[in-house]
């Protein structure tokens, strides 16, 4: 299938934007979160003007029908995921789910001395959880290091961390770098020392099809909003062994069978962790974006054109006078992000004057501060590409780039 690009960016309303200083937007804050379709759009606008009422809560047409979507979603969604609908698990984001695992799976089967594995390269999501549980629990948390000279996570350190662990924690593709770590060595590695593995894929899921059941992780996180679909809901995807270890996050309404004065019954699988009012418009429009993805888009040329621009952009960057490109954006695994600094522009002073081309990039620590200690910095700017970019797009950003530089370097 060809990546018909004039066709998928003529869906997305956003991007034939004029901005208030007269330029036309170059969106490139992909990382961050993507734009929407018009389809995604239209599908959560019907729904609350046609059938909007609470799922799972009465028996009348309307309630019907908002169940029916809620549940078909779900159906859908984890079919595009390579499982079952037993795997999967709303929740409000991928951080969310994160720390899903840490206080619905680790709270439950974690002791003092038990040894939790992370990384330097991870977003504070899958840091964060570990260590207020490593307060609560005493568990003891190791990171692998990154190799600053690859931009590469350190397996051999891992091979020595991941020794006696319980839990190990990887990203999917760092926000920061780009760059696709090898999580297929990682879980082979994990249930090797009889670990249970949590892989987070906020970042991977927008750019490579996930089969989950065959990848063999036990605990799998995603955004919706980075992958076309609304903000307000991801899903944590759970290996059936994994699941049956679990127990409640969130307690209240909707996981529970029976409730007395004394004690509770909970609901068991996925419906034990979906407390409370669904996503049911937010779960509505996630299934017509993966719908729009599988018609729309093979994940392979995607790549192939995603890491194209990236790739050339990243090179015509390293030419500027100034600039410093982190980690290796040309690597063909590399995924669509280009972070770089000037030596004497400060990162936020580049931001706006890049935002007064149209371009919009995040600037930042990217909630990977870790990371930028590693790499001696305290933030980046970060353009990140997607499937509705364009050669012509990156062109003008590096012209923009070059004439900032020109003039404030």
């Amino acid at each position: 299938m060809a990546l018909d690009v004039d066709s998928i960016r003529s869906q997305f309303p956003i991007l034939q934007r004029t901005l208030p200083n007269g330029k036309k937007l170059v969106y490139f804050d992909n990382a961050a979160t993507s734009q929407k379709p018009l389809a995604v759009i239209d599908a959560m606008s019907d729904f609350y003007k046609n059938y909007h009422a609470n799922a799972h809560r009465a028996n009348h047409t309307l309630a019907d029908e908002s169940t029916a979507a809620l549940e078909g979603a779900r159906d859908r969604i984890s079919k595009f995921f390579g499982t079952t609908e037993g795997q999967m698990i709303y929740t409000g984001s991928a951080t969310e789910a994160m720390n899903l695992v840490a206080y619905g799976w680790a709270r439950y089967n974690l002791n003092e001395g038990d040894v939790v594995v992370t990384t330097e390269m991870e977003h504070h999501a899958n840091i964060v959880p570990w260590q207020e549980l490593s307060k609560e629990r005493g568990i003891e948390l190791r990171y692998v290091p990154v190799d600053t000279e690859k931009f590469t996570l350190d397996y051999d350190a891992m091979e020595v961390a991941i020794q006696g662990a319980s839990l190990v924690c990887v990203g999917h593709v760092s926000n920061v770098l780009g760059v696709r770590n090898d999580i297929e060595r990682v879980i082979k590695m994990a249930h090797s020392q009889g670990a249970r593995v949590a892989i987070d894929s906020a970042q991977g899921a927008p750019h490579e099809k996930i089969f989950f059941d065959d990848l063999g992780a036990d605990f799998l996180s995603v955004a919706a909003h980075k992958m076309a679909g609304p903000t307000g809901i991801g899903c944590l995807l759970v290996s059936e062994a994994a699941l049956s270890e679990m127990g409640p996050f969130l307690t209240g309404g909707s996981i529970v069978k029976r409730v007395t004065l004394e004690d509770t019954l909970f609901q068991e699988g996925y419906a034990m962790f979906e407390t409370g009012t669904p996503r049911m418009a937010e779960a509505i429009g996630w299934r017509v974006a993966v719908d729009w993805l599988e018609e729309n888009i093979d994940f392979d040329v995607a790549h192939e054109h995603v890491q194209s621009i990236a790739s050339w952009m990243a090179t015509r960057m390293r030419e500027i006078p100034g600039i410093t490109v982190f980690g290796f954006p040309e690597r063909k695994e590399a995924i669509g992000v280009v972070s770089f600094l000037h030596d004497t522009i400060q990162a936020q002073d580049l931001g706006y004057l890049l935002d007064a081309g149209g371009f919009a990039v995040r600037t930042g620590h990217h909630c990977a501060q870790p990371l930028m200690e590693a790499m001696g910095v305290g933030s980046t700017n970060r353009a990140s590409v997607w499937i509705y970019n364009t050669m012509e797009e990156a062109e003008a950003f590096v012209s923009h780039l070059e004439s900032i530089v020109s003039r404030f370097g």
